[in-house]
């Protein structure tokens, strides 16, 4: 099987003892090296009210990679929609779009990214949100983009400008089978969250697929899967540089957000236990250990795509950790997507 193209997926997460300015920066960084190494688009995450992760406005933080990058598409993993009116969304990536034309990636998601009071307040509205609501926004995000799917819809009065001559894709992101028959429906390109580590990969993308209907902008089913990785020049190192991230991760599930603290630390945590016990999908080992559990995800999946979660306490090492898996995939420099008839 011919590889499938990589991305990079980043949270902008902020280590123990360090700056939101500078896990911004490091997300900068990061952006450049995809690039240089060849993975096809570098996505930024959002969530507020949480210390520990630095990318709270994916808008602002898309341009400002955007801009600092030549050739690597950049985008939303995701923009949380139910946080934000949709005239909002798409006058802010229509601007990205008509800045970098060709380049930018809207992928949406229907999670909060956040508890429900913070949701409020960034929405300032306390009412509660239906389940019709979320493929309502959607539908008119994507209308103010310029596809129209029905008679009536924001479109219809508003226009997000400034108008592009291409497009953002959107992209729809999604934990559950909910996103994934929305996705399916809507003829939309489906991003499952398995770097979550919540279980229902297979189960999800096998019903975007049974949903899918050709649309104006897709005319196959179009899947992205992520995972969490760490690659290192052996398996026991790379198993230690991934600990960081599986006790925050651990914490993360037991209502406590702690940062990324070093790796000797996490190890000798009080709670290191029970967080190595935690079931976990993550891959992690040298390069060609990596490698393979990466071809066995895109295999199981089916996937078109498949997007890397490099979380480390140190920036070098999410850096080495690319390097790595980029050369034991063949990944050309430069290497995008532009080339690929699906999800231009």
């Amino acid at each position: 099987m011919e590889p499938v193209p990589l991305s990079v997926l980043d949270l902008a997460t902020v280590s123990n003892n360090g700056t939101s300015a500078q896990a911004l920066s490091e997300a900068t960084h990061l952006a450049l090296k995809a690039e240089e190494l060849g993975y096809a688009r570098f996505w930024v995450a959002e969530h507020h009210n949480m210390n520990t992760v630095a990318s709270t406005s994916p808008a602002v933080l898309i341009a400002h990679v955007a801009a600092s990058t030549k050739r690597i598409k950049v985008g939303s993993g995701g923009v949380m929609l139910p946080n934000h009116a949709p005239l909002v969304i798409a006058e802010q990536f229509a601007l990205l779009e008509a800045l970098h034309p060709g380049r930018i990636d809207l992928g949406i998601g229907r999670a909060p990214g956040s508890d429900r009071q913070t949701m409020a307040v960034i929405r300032g509205s306390a009412s509660a949100l239906t389940v019709e609501d979320f493929p309502r926004d959607l539908i008119d995000v994507m209308g103010l983009l310029g596809d129209v799917r029905t008679d009536h819809g924001l479109w219809n009065k508003f226009s997000a400008t400034p108008v592009a001559t291409t497009s953002p894709a959107v992209v729809l992101l999604g934990s559950s089978g909910f996103s994934a028959q929305l996705a399916g429906v809507l003829g939309l390109p489906f991003t499952f969250a398995n770097h979550f580590d919540t279980g229902g990969t297979l189960e999800a993308v096998e019903l975007y697929r049974e949903a899918f209907r050709p649309s104006p902008v897709l005319s196959e089913p179009y899947t992205i899967v992520s995972a969490s990785v760490m690659a290192a020049t052996t398996t026991d190192e790379a198993q230690m540089l991934a600990a960081p991230s599986k006790l925050r991760k651990y914490g993360m599930r037991t209502g406590r957000f702690w940062p990324l603290v070093p790796p000797d630390e996490a190890l000798s945590h009080p709670e290191w236990d029970r967080a190595e016990a935690m079931p976990s999908n993550a891959i992690s080992g040298t390069s060609d250990e990596v490698v393979t559990g990466l071809q066995d995800l895109a295999a199981q999946t089916e996937a078109n795509e498949l997007f890397l979660h490099c979380s480390s306490y140190a920036i070098d090492e999410r850096i080495t950790s690319l390097e790595l898996i980029a050369e034991s995939w063949s990944l050309e420099p430069h290497r995008n997507l532009d080339t690929n008839p699906v999800l231009q």
